[in-house]
């Protein structure tokens, strides 16, 4: 029997917290703990697929798969979640300032957003990249540089709506400072889009540092994330397929379970998706 339409969202909702939550829990326990040492090499025990020893098989130098996954989960999600967190912070703050100041200082400010915008995102990553060299927090500065038009866009949106509204005035009124106008009163109501173009960005980033790491500009071996994993196993897909096919489907479902928490959201904090 098809489950009401009313059921849909939630079922959706626990998948992608189950999902994202599963991760979250390996990361963390990777910073204590995981099955064999991730970087440690035995070239006795190379390409052994999965088994009671080493239950997802071992990589061409002997290195426990499940393993490396683990800390590649710590690895990745803290990227992806600083990078989060910078382009969040960074973009809010320059949305805020362009749509409550509005003129001259808006125009300025997004004439230079919109030159960022103008580069594809990966792209923009890969020249900044060449710049600061291949490593985990040259990603976060480059990919947060990325997505950071993207946030400033929709604060500015979600500022130009709300700074007209009777409650900002009223502060206004009772002798408020602009600034303390601004952070108090306008940004507060801005935390819904941007609650959901966050979660939408972790799936990005995501993704993008597993693009980066397949071209050879992602986390540099040995330390292990999952696309610098995907992007060694090329070599070696027709004799051990499970290199590849582990640390991609980490990612496929890392992407599906934010995209459902995402979507959740957007149901939940959005009034026009509430009907």
């Amino acid at each position: 029997m098809t489950p009401p339409l009313s059921q849909r969202p939630r079922a959706g909702a626990a998948i992608g917290f189950a999902l994202v939550g599963f991760f979250v829990a390996a990361a963390l326990l990777g910073c204590f703990w995981t099955p064999h040492d991730p970087l440690k090499i035995n070239i006795l025990q190379r390409m052994k697929p999965p088994g009671t020893a080493f239950w997802l098989g071992t990589d061409e130098f002997g290195r426990d798969v499940l393993s490396r996954l683990i800390a590649g989960a710590r690895n990745s999600l803290l990227i992806a979640v600083l990078t989060v967190a910078g382009a969040v912070a960074a973009g809010s703050l320059l949305g805020l300032v362009a749509g409550y100041a509005r003129g001259w200082v808006d125009r300025l400010l997004m004439m230079l957003n919109d030159a960022l915008l103008a580069f594809p995102g990966i792209l923009l990553a890969l020249g900044l990249l060449a710049v600061l060299g291949a490593n985990k927090y040259g990603i976060v500065l480059a990919l947060a540089l990325a997505y950071l038009p993207s946030v400033a866009r929709v604060v500015r949106g979600s500022v130009l709506s709300v700074r007209a509204r009777e409650f900002v005035e009223a502060s206004r009124i009772l002798g408020n400072s602009e600034a303390y106008t601004a952070w108090r009163h306008v940004l507060p109501n801005c935390i819904a889009p941007l609650t959901v173009l966050a979660t939408s960005m972790l799936g990005w980033v995501l993704l993008a540092e597993g693009a980066l790491s397949f071209l050879g500009l992602g986390v540099p071996p040995p330390e292990a994330t999952w696309g610098n994993m995907l992007s060694a196993a090329r070599p070696f897909i027709g004799q051990a397929a499970w290199l590849a096919i582990f640390p991609g489907l980490c990612i496929s479902l890392a992407l599906l379970g934010v995209n459902l928490l995402g979507d959740a959201l957007r149901d939940r904090l959005d009034p026009r998706m509430r009907a």
